[in-house]
Order: structure tokens, then C-alpha cells, then sequence
């Protein structure tokens, strides 16, 4: 047996915590409950397994650099971090990271985990995994069921089979998520576990089910991973031979087919905080059952979520059961019993044409960051903040010019022909056309004030010309 190769199934869409959470950060990357994201706590509590390998991410290339940035904050190596063209779901994702690890090692055991799971009783994981060790060591591909103590509808079931030892059992079948008078049925009588979506076995025996169950999957890996390049720390697959591939759950492509499936149940404090709700269920409460987080005054309010922005105060007076979230450009009130329908307020946006489902007013770059503080029609104004020792692109705009005014530090711009610094409360114009950069050589954070001006003002007017983080 192998060593063991933590693998983080960093996907997502940004719906279901939707206003803070948007398509360019989904709720993995989000600090929601304690001091670290989901992701980050994720990789942290792999890493106290004994005999664990660094991490293997496998992540959208839109989500790269947050990624390798949360990594570094919690100084983490990685085994890995790599980059989807497009979606197809997570056995074609396991597939890579289990490619991934046999570079390495031969005899690599996989543990899979969503990156944006909650896990509360850490020491019961642990044990989960010992005993999902042992099994995946017989060649049983091991599935992490959570044991039900109240009857859930938002999950799917995984029904026990016959025991294999005392590690765990077989599994009978899984069920799709039930209604709520069977999903007490599964309650009472029993041998049922909410499908984790968590799984541990060895790299090769899930590559040889995969090949015997889904050989359509395997041949599009094989040749999208074939074509890989690297690229800083990021892999990237090559996208024509991986859209090739089905786009199939691990459920579906292997754990359904396979007679090598097993389960170990374990009760650990899991939630996958799919929901407003779900995260009210699993945070700290007041006396009044509120879960209250910023500038909040609430008033005879009771079983409520408030979560207010930096610089807004948000005030309760004689409601019950609401979630309301606040964020610069957009805020959510809804009772709790109708959070799942959030996505149908991003299908609205989505329909619109509007861009609050894709990214927040304050966007968040490898080099940095900036906020939209203010637009109208031919203008925008930004709040630019550059990190110690990086720089933005080498570049160029087709249709708008801009006018920078340093806040604070100081920042290194090229402008055409010249380069020169700008120092606090000093300003300089970038004219349309103009190729030019901003760099920060000192150790602060360098601020400044962007105004921009022009007949199109969209992300996509930058015509890069050098890039140090490979960006086209």
C-alpha cells in the first residue's frame, strides 16, 4: 500500500451561498465559519492524518491563483494543483488527480474530498479513515456515509450491505434524495448514510474500475493528460482531448457498477453548508437563536442569519426565521425555509446579462485587488491595491485612458518610453493606447485610486503584452 494522497475537489459554481459567494469565489475560498476558508480547513485536517502527502488540488483555471494564494497562507505545500478546462464532472477529476499521484507513487491511495465540506469532530474523521485504510488495502473502493440523526431530503442515501469486519460494509445500493415521509423511513429503520461525497481508495484500482466500467472516461484523460503543460505551479490539461470526456459522477461511472464498493459510516459534525440555512444550523447562535456577524442591531428578531458588509449597518425589528445577507453591491433577505431558491434569483441575473452572479465588487487578482466604487456612463472609478513585489501586466487599452493617483507606498509606472516612480499623493495619466504598467518594489502594499474614461470600460479592453502569472 502506498502513501496517502489527499485529493481536493475544489469545483463549484457560486449559487447556493449566493450574494457572498459568485462564480469567481465560490464559498470554498470563503472565511464563513472561524479564521480560515472551507479549502483551507479542508487541506489543514488532511494534513494531520499520519503518512499524508501534500495536497493534490483540481480546480478551474478560473480559481488558480486563489488557490495557490490560500495554500501559501496557511504555508502548505501542494502535490499538485490541477487546472480543469471545462467541467465534467468528478470521476473524470479523480481520474486526473489519481494520475497525478502514480507520478510519484506507484502504489498512491487516494482520500477525495469536496473542498467546501464542514467537518466538526476531527477525531472521528480520523478514525473513519483508519478504518477506510484497512478496506481500501483488500482493494475496496470506500465510500465515507454519514450517519442520518434526522431525516434530510438535500442528500443522497448510501443503503448498508453485509458487514467486512469491523472496518465497514459493502454497499447494497445508492438512492437518490428522497422524499421527506422516506427519508424518515430511512431514519427509523435504519442501515442508511447520507453520501459524503467523500471516498478513499488506491489510484490504480479506481483507474482499472474506471477503464472496465467508463473506458470512454479513461481514453479522454489519458489524452488530455498526455497533452498537459505546466505552467508556474498549475498543470494544465489539455482541453480538446478532456472535453472529449462524459461528463459522470463517481457514483454513477464506478460506485454503481462496481463490485469492489464499500462503505464506512461515520458520525463526525458533517454539513456540507449547502445552504443559508444549513450554515445558521451549524454556526454559534445568541440567546435568541441569531447568528449575527458585522454591524448588525437586532430587535425582538429571533432564528435569524444577518451578515452585514464592511460599511453598511444592518437593523432587526420583530422578524423570525430570515437570512439576510449583505455585500457592497448586493444583499439577499429570505426565509430560511426558501434559501434553496436562491439559484433561481442567479438564473434571473444570469438572464439579464448581469455580472453579480460572476464576481463581487471587489475582485481579487494575483497581484492584488481592486474595488468598483463608482460608475456611470463613459467612467468608473477604482480602489487599486498591489501587493509587495508584483506587478500587473504589461499592457495596453483600445478604449479607455486612465488617470492614477497614488494613495499610499509608492508605485513604479511604465508609460510608453518612460518609467518613473509615483509617490504618495502624486498622480500621472495613462492615455488611451498607451502601453503601461504598475509595479509595486517596495515592501507596503502600494494604494491607489484608478479613473478611468472612455467609450468601453469592460475587463476584456486589456490587450496584455507581458504577463508574469500566464494570463493571455
Amino acid at each position: 500500500m502506498g502513501m496517502l494522497h489527499p485529493v481536493v475537489l475544489s469545483g463549484g459554481s457560486g449559487t447556493r451561498l449566493w450574494p457572498l459567494s459568485r462564480q469567481n469565489q465560490p464559498k470554498q475560498f470563503l472565511t464563513l465559519i472561524g479564521e480560515r476558508s472551507l479549502y483551507q480547513e479542508t487541506v489543514l485536517r488532511a494534513s494531520r492524518l499520519p503518512g499524508v502527502q501534500p495536497p493534490i488540488t483540481i480546480c478551474s483555471q478560473l480559481h488558480r491563483f486563489m488557490v495557490g494564494e490560500q495554500l501559501q497562507a496557511i504555508a502548505m505545500g501542494n502535490g499538485g494543483i490541477v487546472l480543469e478546462p471545462l467541467a465534467r464532472n468528478t470521476a473524470p477529476a479523480i481520474a486526473l488527480a489519481a494520475m497525478q499521484a502514480l507520478r510519484s507513487d506507484p502504489d498512491a491511495t487516494l482520500l477525495v474530498m469536496p473542498a467546501d465540506h464542514l467537518i466538526e469532530d476531527e477525531a472521528a474523521f480520523r478514525d473513519a479513515v483508519g478504518r477506510a485504510l484497512s478496506l481500501a488495502e483488500q482493494a475496496w473502493l470506500v465510500a465515507f456515509g454519514i450517519t442520518p440523526d434526522y431525516a434530510e431530503t438535500g442528500y443522497g442515501y448510501i443503503r448498508q450491505g453485509g458487514a467486512l469486519g469491523f472496518e465497514g460494509y459493502r454497499i447494497d445500493r445508492f438512492v437518490e434524495k428522497p422524499d421527506l415521509e422516506t427519508a424518515q423511513e430511512y431514519l427509523d429503520v435504519g442501515g442508511y448514510a447520507w453520501n459524503s461525497g467523500m471516498f478513499l481508495f488506491s489510484a490504480r484500482v479506481y483507474l482499472d474500475e474506471l477503464a472496465r466500467h467508463a473506458p470512454a472516461i479513461v481514453d479522454a484523460v489519458e489524452q488530455a493528460w498526455a497533452k498537459a503543460s505546466t505552467d508556474l505551479d498549475f498543470i494544465r490539461i489539455d482541453e480538446h482531448a478532456f472535453a472529449a470526456s462524459p461528463s459522470d459522477s463517481i457514483d454513477y461511472a464506478v460506485m454503481e457498477k462496481t463490485d469492489r464498493a464499500a462503505v464506512v459510516p461515520v458520525s463526525c459534525g458533517w454539513s456540507d453548508i449547502g445552504s443559508w440555512s444549513s450554515l445558521w444550523s451549524v454556526a454559534e447562535h445568541d440567546a435568541d437563536g441569531n447568528r449575527q456577524e458585522g454591524d448588525v442591531i437586532s430587535v425582538d428578531t429571533t432564528g435569524s442569519l444577518v451578515k452585514a458588509s464592511e460599511r453598511r449597518l444592518i437593523a432587526t425589528i420583530g422578524v423570525e426565521d430570515l437570512i439576510i445577507i449583505d455585500t457592497p453591491d448586493a444583499t439577499l433577505v429570505a426565509r430560511k425555509d426558501r434559501v434553496q431558491d436562491v439559484k433561481l434569483v442567479v438564473d434571473r441575473l444570469k438572464a439579464a446579462g448581469r455580472s453579480e452572479h460572476l464576481i463581487h465588487r471587489k475582485v481579487y487578482r494575483p497581484w492584488g485587488s481592486y474595488d468598483s466604487i463608482g460608475v456611470g456612463e463613459r467612467f468608473q472609478v477604482k480602489r487599486i491595491v498591489v501587493k509587495p513585489g508584483a506587478a500587473l501586466s504589461l499592457q495596453k487599452h483600445r478604449h479607455r485612458a486612465e488617470h492614477w493617483v497614488v494613495v499610499s507606498g509608492t508605485a513604479e509606472v511604465t508609460c510608453g518610453e518612460r518609467v518613473f516612480d509615483l509617490h504618495e499623493n502624486e498622480s500621472t495619466f495613462i492615455p488611451l493606447g498607451s502601453v503601461h504598467r504598475l509595479r509595486n518594489r517596495g515592501t507596503e502594499p502600494v494604494e491607489l485610486i484608478e479613473v478611468q474614461s472612455g467609450s468601453y470600460l469592460g475587463e476584456d479592453d486589456i490587450v496584455r503584452l507581458e504577463d508574469v502569472y500566464g494570463r493571455s
